[in-house]
């Protein structure tokens, strides 16, 4: 078995893992990185041009469905301000990846990943904390 394939299946069965968990922090951590993922492959298949259009629509629907996920996974009750901005930021990421995809451009939703990565990285920061 290759490296890539062990490494992969080892990440599978690591993702696996925590879906099958009753963790919410690390499901949502997990959401974010599935995102993020997406969400550049997104920009590697737009920036590509020999990319081809199915992989650029599987990217961008793997993504659209992730923040549709992380959006309706938001407490409003018990979160308040912070699930308020949370909604926010993905539906800038949504809306970002709807209008570049329609565009053929990437800027926007760039800067969407950076936003989310850092809320991805202060997320994971929160996880090593807690346990």
């Amino acid at each position: 078995m290759s490296y890539n394939k062990m490494m992969h299946a080892y990440k599978k069965s690591d993702q696996d893992a925590i879906v099958e968990s009753d963790d919410p922090h690390a499901m949502v951590f997990l959401m974010f990185e599935e995102l993020l993922r997406a969400m550049n492959k997104f920009v590697v298949n737009v920036e590509d041009s020999k990319g081809s259009p199915e992989e650029r629509s599987k990217s961008l629907s793997r993504a659209l469905s992730i923040i549709y996920g992380l959006q309706t996974s938001l407490n409003f009750e018990d979160g308040g301000e912070i699930a308020e901005n949370l909604f926010r930021l993905y539906e800038y990421a949504r809306i970002q990846l709807i209008t570049d995809s329609g565009n053929n451009e990437i800027a926007g939703t760039k800067v969407a990943i950076s936003a989310l990565d850092e809320i991805c990285d202060a997320w994971g920061m929160i996880g090593k904390a807690v346990t």
